[in-house]
């Protein structure tokens, strides 16, 4: 294990997604301030693009135009000049919100969904849904498995395998990627006990870093399950990246919940970071 210290390197965000390393800079969504931002090294925010909708999973395709998930409007937006356009829409196949996103070399987009209306008043039982899937030209195909609350996600170096994060299910599943970008032959690549992932990144070793909001740490796992390293929080742990020049800095993004009632409008959000001894590999 290694030691655990998280510095806080940003602060001022409602609830921040989606961390992304991309062009020598973190990339990162706010639910509440409806935005997307890049933090430069020196620590100076920037917000690039609004979407009103709430953004959250972030990726390229292989050209670097830019895809963002918008939560409420259950679609997928892509980059065009100096707007967001349409690329997906997903209302089709999606009744509640969307949620993550990772995009694969092929520039196909593997987006997760609530499945269930989480925060509602009360919130719906949970119940298992899909993964939507998205294909360069914007056309859209469901897996036919049932998952858990599918959240963050990674695609390994060479392309050919899909690991997605189910936070009830409280486990990793993996699938095969075939040559029509569908992701298929899924298999269970870790069960997590009583950890909760959420938001993750895939390291060169293929562990997976994951921040887990329930027990307030970041984890990281090999397939199999077995855990490597874990460092403690001491607010819920949303989502993870490891980025910086040489892909081993680990970027926390941390909140005091995840209720909008708790978050919403606070700026009590931050980012914390820690080295690693092993650097980002594959996608995000």
């Amino acid at each position: 294990m290694i030691e655990p210290r998280l510095d806080v390197v940003h602060t001022g965000i409602d609830f921040g997604e989606g961390p992304r390393w991309h062009d020598n800079q973190l990339w990162f969504s706010d639910f509440y301030r409806h935005g997307v931002f890049t933090l430069s090294s020196d620590g100076i925010e920037t917000r690039r693009w609004t979407v009103d909708g709430r953004p959250s999973g972030l990726g390229w395709m292989p050209d670097g135009t830019m895809l963002i998930v918008s939560m409420a409007d259950r679609s997928v937006l892509r980059a065009n000049g100096d707007s967001l356009v349409t690329h997906a829409d997903l209302s089709s196949v999606s009744t509640h919100d969307c949620n993550d996103l990772v995009v694969g070399p092929d520039g196909t987009a593997y987006v997760s969904i609530f499945g269930f209306d989480l925060h509602g008043d009360p919130p719906d039982e949970p119940r298992p849904t899909h993964l939507v899937v998205v294909a360069p030209d914007g056309s859209i195909r469901i897996t036919d498995d049932e998952l858990w609350f599918p959240n963050g996600a990674v695609v390994t170096p060479d392309g050919s395998t899909l690991i997605v994060g189910e936070s009830f299910g409280r486990r990793y599943s993996a699938y095969r990627i075939d040559e029509s970008g569908m992701p298929v032959d899924r298999r269970l690549w870790a069960d997590l006990g009583d950890r909760v992932p959420d938001g993750c990144c895939l390291d060169a070793e293929g562990a997976i870093w994951f921040a887990d909001p329930v027990n307030r740490a970041v984890t990281r796992v090999a397939e199999g399950g077995e855990i490597l390293d874990e460092i403690a929080t001491d607010r819920s742990a949303v989502a993870c990246a490891l980025g910086g020049e040489d892909r081993r800095t680990l970027y926390v993004l941390t909140s005091k919940g995840t209720s909008p009632s708790r978050v919403a409008g606070t700026a009590t959000g931050r980012i914390e970071v820690a080295r690693v001894d092993v650097p980002g590999a594959g996608l995000p």
